[in-house]
């Protein structure tokens, strides 16, 4: 049986991991993970012929090669592997989670600390049990700064993913009503992100807190924190800012130390103006002067589907479809309907995980949406579709019925709001928008 500190060594010479044969790249690591419906180890000989390295297996059935390495479980390997390179890395990590904002929030921190930093910043949402060790081990000797986002659909998850990336400083964005089935509902949701509080509290680390934020402010209380640095609108608070307009995109004013500074960001929607707040408050935390933060925030233009303001043929769409629940939702529907268009649309999917909770939830976002004074509001999904009476819209099964009902009927000289869970696929609609 092999062991992480041999394993290490082949590492620090093949810096490369993967996990899927189809992207095998010359002299990686090949990480043979098992699923619900599919056993890597059965791929490992394909992986070496395709130009890997070692393989990383757990199968001695499969050990047909002196390059296979045998381990007991390959996950656990891959995450113990990722933890040993974290104990070799002597940089800042900061650790972020939130039921929503996330990755927006990542990708602006990001965008503001690479002016001074060689940063290094989770891929997309590599933010699992899966993700955060890859995003680990893609850290290199010349990243200053790093950037580990964490997800979580259940308790104690965000408490294993912060053994894993040890942060010592740490945000969380938001609580809200996302993952309801996993955390067990919205007290479980707060005691869930609370782990991280918890993980800073137990080894000194730093947290960046919004002070406008009444639940993170009682989660913080609770963990009896010590090292906070406060944002918010408050002129008490380290970095404090007023919105200025986001229609369609963000303008703030922002104050430090008695200064006052304009900012503007590529993003549409109210709500990320505390992501922005977020950003420039870890900005100057760590040593950035106002012209580096601004141009930071000014440079990022989103390309993931999450706040991303898309000029279109005939329409300009609120492309929003990477996920879903009531308060992204909520945040979303109050966005547009503050915005200024002749004409406003909002086609809206099915969220999901909410758990027993879901009927109750997709009631109120439908009741919502009725009454936002939009031109036309359509509902797909058979969660929103069990409310085709009881509100005046168009409903929809599925993504496919709204695919043929736009064909006949197109949307055009319009501002579409376009938002759903990641499992309804709202994607395939952009084209004909």
């Amino acid at each position: 049986m092999s062991n992480i500190e041999t394993l290490y060594k082949h590492y620090l010479q093949h810096r490369t991991i993967c996990t899927d044969t189809r992207n095998i790249t010359q002299d990686c690591l090949f990480f043979a993970l098992k699923g619900e419906h599919f056993d890597a180890n059965t791929f490992a000989a394909q992986a070496l012929e395709k130009g890997a390295a070692f393989c990383i297996i757990d199968n001695e059935s499969y050990k047909t090669d002196q390059r296979c390495l045998l381990f007991d479980d390959v996950l656990s390997t891959l995450q113990d592997l990722a933890r040993h390179h974290r104990n070799q890395l002597h940089i800042p990590v900061i650790g972020l989670t939130g039921s929503n904002g996330k990755t927006t929030t990542k990708e602006l921190i990001n965008a503001v600390l690479a002016e001074k930093y060689k940063t290094f910043a989770t891929k997309g949402n590599l933010n699992n049990h899966i993700g955060v060790p890859l995003s680990i081990l893609a850290i290199d000797e010349s990243v200053e700064i790093a950037v580990i986002e964490m997800g979580a659909n259940h308790q104690k998850e965000i408490e294993f993913l912060c053994g894993l990336c040890r942060p010592d400083h740490g945000l969380i964005t938001n609580v809200g009503m996302a993952h309801l089935d996993g955390f067990g509902g919205f007290e479980g949701v707060k005691k869930g992100k609370a782990e991280l509080y918890a993980y800073l509290k137990q080894h000194a680390g730093h947290t960046f807190l919004n002070r406008d934020n009444a639940f993170l402010m009682e989660m913080s209380a609770r963990a009896q924190l010590d090292n906070i640095t406060y944002y918010g609108t408050h002129q008490s608070d380290r970095v404090s800012g007023k919105l200025l307009t986001s229609d369609p995109f963000i303008e703030i004013s922002w104050t430090l130390a008695g200064q006052s500074y304009a900012a503007k960001a590529n993003l549409t929607g109210a709500y990320n103006f505390e992501n922005i707040l977020a950003a420039i408050c870890i900005g100057q935390f760590f040593g950035l002067v106002p012209e580096q933060i601004n141009k930071g925030l000014a440079g990022y233009f989103p390309s993931n589907n999450r706040s991303q303001l898309t000029k279109t043929e005939h329409n300009t769409v609120i492309c929003d479809f990477y996920n879903a629940n009531p308060s992204s939702m909520t945040a979303a529907l109050n966005n547009i309907s503050g915005l200024s268009s002749a004409h406003k649309v909002a086609i809206i999917g099915d969220m999901f995980e909410l758990g027993p909770e879901s009927l109750q939830q997709h009631d109120l976002i439908a009741a919502k949406a009725a009454a936002s004074g939009l031109d036309l509001v359509i509902f797909i999904g058979k969660d929103f579709y069990q409310y085709k009476d009881k509100y005046k819209g168009l409903f929809f099964h599925t993504p496919q019925q709204t695919r043929e009902f736009l064909l006949e009927n197109p949307v055009k000289n319009s501002l579409v709001l376009l938002k759903g869970s990641r499992g309804m696929a709202l994607e395939q609609l952009m084209p004909l928008l």
